[in-house]
């Protein structure tokens, strides 16, 4: 298999870092409620929180849409929930990319009526291009072109998540 490099491993740690800082600085002297969204936000999920200097608190969810985004069905199935009340609690949402926004849109409705402290996000990517729902990121790592993207989590057909690197995946690649 051959995958273009389209972010480097360095290069993602070299941002992580830079976006770790302004949460440090944002949220100083608090403690820190931090939900990565599963599957694909495991790594930088990960890599964020290493960066942290506050209490932090890490947990998982995993939801998935259902519909064409397109129809705007806005249905939104929670697979694993939280475990923590974020009630007064500062949250930050940890996903891997956003695209639509659908997703994100419900989930922060859904966090929102929880009522944390404050709801911020930390996104690796970002595709404009796909935006349909608006969704304020608060901390966004990269702003890509329209690319369908593997590696560092991200994954086509449950495959690829393990490259430590950001590549751009074509059809050729999975012969």
């Amino acid at each position: 298999m051959s995958v273009d490099v389209f972010l480097s491993e360095s290069k993602i740690q070299e941002r992580i870092e830079q976006l770790a800082k302004m949460i440090n600085k944002d949220f100083a002297g608090e403690e820190l409620y931090v939900i990565g969204v599963l599957n694909g936000a495991f790594m930088f999920t990960a890599d964020l929180v290493r960066h942290l200097n506050m209490p932090v608190t890490i947990d998982f969810m995993s939801a998935s849409s259902y519909g064409d985004s397109t129809e705007s069905s806005g249905e939104l199935k929670i697979n694993l929930d939280i475990k923590v009340d974020i009630k007064d609690k500062n949250v930050l949402i940890v996903e891997d990319i956003v695209d639509t926004g659908l997703t994100m849109t419900i989930l922060k409705k859904n966090f929102e009526a929880r009522g944390p402290k404050s709801l911020k996000l930390a996104s690796l990517l970002y595709k404009p291009a796909r935006n349909t729902h608006k969704v304020n990121i608060d901390y966004l790592a990269f702003e890509i072109e329209d690319k369908f993207v593997i590696g560092y989590g991200l994954d086509f057909d449950g495959r690829y998540r393990e490259l430590p690197y950001i590549g751009v995946y074509s059809a050729e690649d999975s012969q």
